[in-house]
């Protein structure tokens, strides 16, 4: 999907990693990072966002939870606009920055916190905590009253039409939203803030435009019924393709918050034509592990189903040869992925896709200076945020 942008953008990225490889430091199945691109991509963020006046939470699902790589986002800065902390999209998630004392803004939306880890959550002081419901609301409260914290709570909202991907079924429906509003009004360990729904803006491939799905429209009309029923509204959070180029959409429907993901390693769907502010700062590293019917068989591990892998470059030979990746059973292990043809066993492969790293086994290798002509690893990790050895 972004292999052509990848070599139109940051070739220098794949010197280093081949050359990494040669030296037997990064091994198959790897996402390498270019961390000194993927800060400069999150402060072309922050600089969008300062003009824009909307406030952005750090993603880390995508690079794999990776701590040192939150450290470093976060210490980023435009004109004194920060990140406002991390999201996260699952408590496994919130549990795994907790451990390195990374902040967590906010946590809820896409998965509720479960009841056993209630307390913990509220002891860490999100922002804000989305919900879906009022016995989730009813725990919060009784949880952050026990700790004298009156805990602030975003709904998650919805109405029929929407856009919601199988597995992530969940929101108030927009006719509820005054008898839930009044519910929680009832609650004294929490306080209404504001509302959110997933997703909001989607890339339309034929128009090669990011644009608002139905769910922003419902996002809004829960705005107007919050604000008619008098809720001091502070956040209107409109995640997904928060890029550098959506910034100012999402400002002039009044959005106040968004949560960049895919836009700090330049993965997200519009730059696959190489024409984003955002610059490519992720690629994945494989080798050819052997043949069969005149393919080649790469290492798998790392293959996301919705990421379009289409194509690899692969090095041998003092030279590079590209090949297709052939079609993937999404009811089989990705044990190895097929190239068209055959390949030296033991060349390195280089693909760019579209992925999810934290549901991959995949590792994830950091390497810092390579803009700048020093390219050094800073640490191997797993694709939840563990240092390897």
């Amino acid at each position: 999907m972004f292999l052509k942008t990848l070599l139109k953008q940051n070739t220098k990225l794949i010197d280093a990693a081949i050359a990494f490889w040669h030296q037997g430091k990064i091994y198959p199945d790897s996402y390498v990072i270019d961390v000194e691109q993927t800060e400069a991509n999150a402060r072309l963020l922050l600089q969008a966002a300062h003009h824009h006046q909307v406030k952005l939470y750090l993603m880390s699902k995508q690079f794999g939870r990776n701590p040192e790589l939150c450290r470093r986002l976060l210490a980023c800065s435009y004109q004194g606009t920060h990140y406002h902390g991390m999201v996260a999209v699952d408590f496994k998630e919130a549990r795994q920055l907790y451990r390195h004392a990374i902040p967590v803004a906010h946590i809820g939306h896409l998965v509720q916190p479960p009841s056993g880890m209630l307390a913990e959550i509220i002891r860490q002081r999100p922002e804000v905590i989305t919900v879906f419901s009022l016995e989730k609301a009813l725990e919060i409260s009784q949880a952050a009253h026990r700790q004298h914290i009156i805990q602030p709570l975003m709904l998650k909202v919805c109405q029929s039409g929407d856009l919601l991907y199988s597995g992530q079924e969940a929101g108030f429906e927009l006719n509820h939203l005054p008898a839930v509003i009044a519910a929680l009004r009832e609650m004294p360990g929490v306080r209404l803030v504001g509302i959110t729904h997933f997703p909001c803006m989607v890339y339309d491939p034929q128009l090669r435009q990011t644009l608002p799905t139905a769910n922003m429209q419902t996002l809004l009309t829960a705005r107007d019924i919050l604000q008619a029923e008098d809720v001091t509204i502070e956040q209107v959070n409109a995640p997904s393709a928060t890029s550098c180029t959506t910034l100012s959409q999402l400002a002039q429907l009044g959005i106040t918050h968004s949560e960049p993901g895919h836009a700090l390693t330049g993965t997200m769907p519009a730059n696959q034509h190489g024409d984003q502010p955002e610059q490519i700062s992720m690629l994945y590293l494989s080798e050819i592990s052997h043949h069969f019917a005149d393919n080649s068989y790469v290492f798998g591990g790392g293959y996301y189903r919705r990421g379009h892998l289409q194509n690899a470059l692969i090095w041998h030979d003092n030279q590079f040869s590209q090949s297709s990746v052939l079609p993937i059973d999404n009811d089989s292990i990705d044990y190895c992925l097929r190239l068209a043809g055959q390949f030296p066993v033991g060349s390195p492969v280089i693909m760019c896709f579209r992925t999810q790293i934290f549901v991959t086994r995949s590792d994830v290798v950091l390497i810092d200076g390579i803009q700048s002509g020093t390219p050094r690893i800073l640490g191997c990790y797993d694709s939840q945020g563990n240092r390897l050895g």
